[in-house]
């Protein structure tokens, strides 16, 4: 059973169980002579951990501000929560920004403002709600990403880099998303608190359904959480499934996200993972 959730903006759609939460088709964008996408085609699928991989300059940061409607391809078409975005009116690409939440690398909070007014700034901005109601909500996203009450009265400066992360995806939850775009959640982590956030991206997945979209080289990550991974290289998606299937793949584009040492001792502490899984009755596959 899922939580109940607060109230909120909510813009209905026609969209099916069954359609592509984010439907990218024939998209090329290129800078000058560069080309750093050639007719990509992608779908990310209800309810599912989608994460991005792929070399510097391979474009997925750029195909993240595409979707998230900071920057247009040269061609082709990104449909969003059954939105066509290229079509979008300056009045239909605000209502539809309220339907996702973005989590940025390095935070993208306000530092003139506490962790508690920067998580409620979007429901000032976006509600009617009152002063009180959206103090309550704000805490209650704190809490969701584990954070105390007391850190709700912190600056953004005096938090630690596990807890900037998780303060960026209460604000990024605050007006309920049905899509959560997350742009390295565990870069410059230590390896305690990276492990935390990765249960906390399952945790949220699995409590509320959410669609997740996640750009990271965090191999540990990809094995613990993500559903399908697509793998960007030379303009193109040189792959795309779980990791279980792309690690017996022998493109070599994606065979060095594998066969270097952080890919090889990622995949061996997974394997180690499902025999001790299996000694004690348990799966080590994600649950679906």
């Amino acid at each position: 059973m899922r939580c109940s959730r607060s109230p909120s903006v909510r813009w209905t759609s026609d969209m099916q169980d069954d359609t592509p939460v984010i439907e990218i088709s024939k998209v090329s964008t290129r800078y000058g002579q560069h080309v750093v996408h050639e007719d990509l085609d992608l779908e990310v699928r209800r309810a599912e951990i989608f994460a991005l991989i792929g070399g510097s300059g391979s474009g997925k940061s750029t195909l993240l501000r595409q979707m998230i409607l900071l920057q247009r391809p040269d061609s082709g078409s990104i449909r969003v929560l059954g939105v066509d975005l290229e079509k979008l009116g300056d009045d239909e690409a605000l209502m539809l920004r309220q339907r996702w939440g973005v989590m940025f690398q390095h935070g993208g909070l306000f530092g003139s403002l506490t962790v508690k007014e920067n998580v409620g700034l979007p429901l000032r901005e976006h509600t009617d709600l009152g002063d009180r109601l959206i103090d309550e909500i704000a805490d209650w996203k704190l809490a969701m990403t584990g954070l105390a009450p007391e850190v709700g009265a912190q600056y953004p400066t005096e938090l630690s880099g596990g807890m900037l992360k998780r303060a960026s995806l209460a604000r990024a939850l605050s007006l309920d998303p049905e899509l959560l775009f997350l742009d390295e959640p565990t870069a410059g982590l230590d390896p305690e608190s990276a492990g935390e956030v990765d249960e906390l991206i399952r945790k949220l997945s699995d409590l509320f359904g959410l669609t997740i979209v996640m750009i990271t080289h965090d191999m540990d990550l990809l094995w613990q959480v993500a559903d399908r991974v697509a793998v960007l290289a030379d303009g193109k998606v040189q792959g795309v499934g779980s990791m279980l299937e792309l690690s017996r793949m022998d493109n070599p584009a994606i065979r060095k996200f594998f066969d270097g040492p952080r890919g090889r001792a990622a995949q061996e502490q997974q394997q180690a993972a499902g025999q001790d899984n299996e000694k004690n009755g348990r799966s080590s596959s994600k649950p679906k």
